[in-house]
This record gives C-alpha cells, sequence and structure tokens, in this order.
C-alpha cells in the first residue's frame, strides 16, 4: 500500500494517488453511488507540518473506534469515495454510509446563524419545550413511513430506520416548529405547566400580582391563555394586560373599538347590570353582556369588543366572557369604571 503514496513539493506533503478505475460504495439513503477515479484528484493526507488532514484522520478515527456505520450530511458524499479508498489501502473494513439531507433556512439556503436562534439554550429561552424540539429535529429529512406528527421519543426511537430518510433536503419551518410546540403544550397538566411557567413569571416580574400567587386563580389563567400560546413565552405576553392592576390601551384597539360617541352610556349601562349579576360566572356574565347590548339597541360585538378593550387594553384576548368571570365582579368592575373615565377625557 505504501506506493500508493507519494512525496511531492516542498516542504514535504503526503499525497494519496488515487488508483485507476471506478470506486463505489452503497448509501443507505440514496442507493449505489459510483465515482470514476479519473475525477478523483490525487489528495492530501499529510500536511508539510505533519499535521493529518480530515480525510486521513477522520478514516483512522473511524477504524481505531470500529464504527460500522457513518451517517452524515449530503455535502460530505463527495469525500466518500476518497475515504473509501483510503480504508481499503489500510486493509480495514468498509462501514457503511447513509449521507442525510442537509437542513435549510426558509430562504432555501444552507441554515446558519442568519436564520436566528443557532442553540438549544436559546429555543428553550424563546420558550420552546425540549420534547417539541426533538420530534421536530427528528421529522426534518425523515418519515416513520404513515401520517404521525407528534412522535414521543420512545416512538421515534421504535420507528425510525434509515430507509425512512428521504433524499431532498429538509426546511427549518418555523411556523411548523411553533404549531407543533403548542401541541405539546396543549397536552400537558395544567399542574406540570404551571411549574414551568411560573419561574417565567417571577421573573418577568408579574410573580407577585395577587392572580398569579393564588394556585387556583393561576392555574385558570393558563387554562384561558393556553389555547393562544405557541411558546411559554406567550403565556407571559398575553397575562400581562390581565394580572396588572392597571391596563394600557393600545392605540389600534382604542381607535377600533372605542369611537363610538354613545360608548359610554352603554359602558355605564354594562356596568350596572354587572353590579347585579350573580353568582359571576361565564354564563351569567355573558347574559348580562348580550342582554345589555339588546336593552341599549346595540349590537353586541360592539359592546364585546368595547369591553375587552376595558379588560385587556387589546384587540384579542381570550374569551371575553371567560375572562370577566375570572377577574371577577370587583375587577371587572374597576376595568369598566376605568374605561369610562378614559372616554370622558374624550368628549
Amino acid at each position: 500500500r505504501v506506493r500508493e503514496f507519494e512525496t511531492s513539493g516542498t516542504p514535504r506533503a503526503i499525497r494519496f494517488k488515487v488508483p485507476a478505475g471506478r470506486t463505489a460504495f452503497d448509501d443507505a439513503v440514496h442507493g449505489r453511488i459510483e465515482f470514476d477515479g479519473a475525477n478523483i484528484e490525487d489528495f492530501v493526507i499529510l500536511r508539510s507540518d505533519d499535521h493529518p488532514t480530515y480525510h486521513l484522520s477522520v478514516v483512522v478515527d473511524d477504524v481505531e473506534m470500529a464504527i460500522t456505520d457513518v451517517i452524515r450530511g449530503d455535502d460530505h458524499i463527495s469525500n466518500t469515495p476518497k475515504h473509501v479508498l483510503l480504508f481499503q489501502a489500510l486493509g480495514a473494513p468498509v462501514p457503511r454510509f447513509a449521507h442525510v439531507p442537509l437542513i435549510l433556512g426558509s430562504d432555501k439556503k444552507r441554515l446558519s446563524k442568519r436564520h436566528g436562534a443557532t442553540s438549544v439554550t436559546e429555543y428553550q429561552r424563546q420558550g420552546y419545550l425540549p420534547e417539541a424540539m426533538v420530534n421536530f429535529l427528528a421529522l426534518l429529512g425523515w418519515s416513520p413511513g404513515d401520517d404521525r406528527e407528534l412522535m414521543t421519543t420512545t416512538d421515534l426511537i421504535a420507528s425510525f430506520s434509515l430507509e425512512g430518510i428521504s433524499g431532498g433536503n429538509a426546511v427549518f419551518n418555523t411556523e411548523k416548529l411553533d404549531w407543533m410546540n403548542g401541541q405539546y403544550i396543549a397536552r400537558m397538566s395544567i399542574a406540570d405547566l404551571a411549574a414551568l411557567l411560573r419561574p417565567m413569571f417571577d421573573e418577568s416580574g408579574l410573580g407577585g400580582q395577587e392572580l398569579v400567587r393564588d394556585v387556583a386563580s393561576f392555574h385558570r389563567l393558563l387554562e384561558l391563555l393556553r389555547p393562544r400560546a405557541k411558546r411559554l413565552t406567550d403565556f407571559v405576553d398575553q397575562a400581562r394586560p390581565l394580572v396588572m392592576d392597571t391596563v394600557e390601551y393600545e392605540a389600534e384597539a382604542v381607535e377600533k373599538h372605542l369611537a363610538s360617541p354613545d360608548l359610554a352610556g352603554h359602558v355605564a349601562a354594562l356596568l350596572g347590570t354587572l353590579a347585579l349579576t350573580s353568582p359571576f360566572n361565564e354564563a351569567n356574565v355573558e347574559a348580562a353582556v348580550r342582554g345589555t347590548a339588546a336593552a341599549r339597541g346595540i349590537k353586541a360585538g360592539a359592546l364585546i369588543h368595547a369591553t375587552r378593550v376595558a379588560v385587556t387594553g387589546r384587540t384579542a384576548s381570550p374569551g371575553l366572557f371567560e375572562v370577566l368571570a375570572w377577574l371577577g365582579s370587583k375587577r371587572a368592575g374597576a376595568r369598566l369604571t376605568r374605561l369610562m373615565d378614559f372616554l370622558a377625557t374624550r368628549v
């Protein structure tokens, strides 16, 4: 085998002389791949400073560790015939190869730092669950052979095979990751979800709010917010206007839902009706809101949207009647009173 190596150049470097003929290997993903030796140039395996190149290092390392299967990205296919030749030259068994598709960004370019988060801890900081991330990554370029998308780690291990890997590159779709993360959040027990979220509420400065400190109230809040949450961080953002004593009205919400000149009178009527509503539960609150709208001769939607702004300051929120019942008569009344004060300043 020594004759397949030659010294060339000054200072000294060692090149591997590629033999004539074809070099072939079986790829578990792409099938049999062949290269013509005429298209593979002699390549350096030992630099002039006596340091081995990647080609020699990886092959020797695989031989030393008795590696039987080499699984790596498609971008290494062109390196593999050189490695096959080195295995053969060293008299070592050639392992089985599988070249898996690369992960691309939404722009169809190789995933890199320019696409955003690049570390596991960064994705965790952004509110992704480990189980959801594993599930999502496993399905990039691989399929279990059926329509399953939500799979536990145990299911993934049991179902995985190299034959299930597709030949095309996979796209890292953040929208799909958000959807999958939301599905995992929806399936968590409320106690487990609360345990994950309470430190985040504490860090955000919301942990000291009465509605957060009370366990039953906090659990109910999470139940209200969960249908709209894709990431754990969504809970903190959505909860802020609900648990704070003072609600800040978004400009868009004011312009869209608080422009009616008669709105103050409608809100005052609703405030009086809600004060007499007992028990203050979702069904009775809804009846009070819709009944007030009917009595005032306005569409229920107009009063509902205005009340939502009073309660949350936003144009979108969890179900209004559920939120009002969760806040309770006193807090709901205080927010409607503040809205009336706000409307009085706009006359």
